[in-house]
């Protein structure tokens, strides 16, 4: 008896680790886009990879025939979102993040862009996972793209008048 439990375990164990190899630095990089830290320093995104990676470990035997990448990626969405929520007012406020580039965007719009243009989930599924319609997903992202690629320019560089040296 105490033998199974021990093989079951170790199986356990190499399955997960197995998943993490393949896909931590994918869902890392994401939640570093989600705090809008920069690749070199995010510790918020490191904690909340994680904590995702703690909450699919311990949910692991019952996952059976789900995508353990998909529950990993909608836990740590859903823990942005509600910490975002805690910690900002509201997921339409932000704090500025001047390293990341996704630094303009506020928490929101952070998040619908990159669960639509960085990890390709479903218009459907992202109005599902945050309780939005997908028309408001959809103005959301649309929103948030024009603001990345939009940016406004900063002032423009002061002339200096230069003498005119006599030949």
């Amino acid at each position: 008896m105490l033998e199974r439990q021990a093989s079951r375990a170790a199986r356990r164990a190499r399955e997960f680790e197995a998943f993490v190899a393949g896909a931590a630095g994918r869902l890392l990089h994401a939640a570093t886009l989600l705090t809008a830290e920069s690749p070199d320093d995010n510790p918020r995104a490191r904690r909340l990879l994680t904590l995702s990676l703690a909450h699919t470990y311990a949910n692991w035997d019952r996952l059976r025939a789900d995508d353990p990448y998909d529950r990993t990626r909608s836990h740590l969405a859903t823990r942005f979102a509600r910490g975002a929520w805690h910690h900002y007012g509201g997921l339409g406020r932000s704090r500025p993040h001047p390293a990341g580039p996704m630094a303009p965007l506020t928490p929101q719009e952070r998040l619908i862009l990159v669960l639509r243009l960085h990890e390709g989930v479903a218009e459907e599924q992202t109005a599902a996972l945050l309780g939005l319609s997908p028309e408001r997903v959809r103005a959301i992202l649309h929103r948030a793209t024009s603001t990345l690629l939009h940016r406004p320019r900063g002032p423009a560089p002061a002339v200096t008048a230069t003498k005119a040296v006599p030949s």
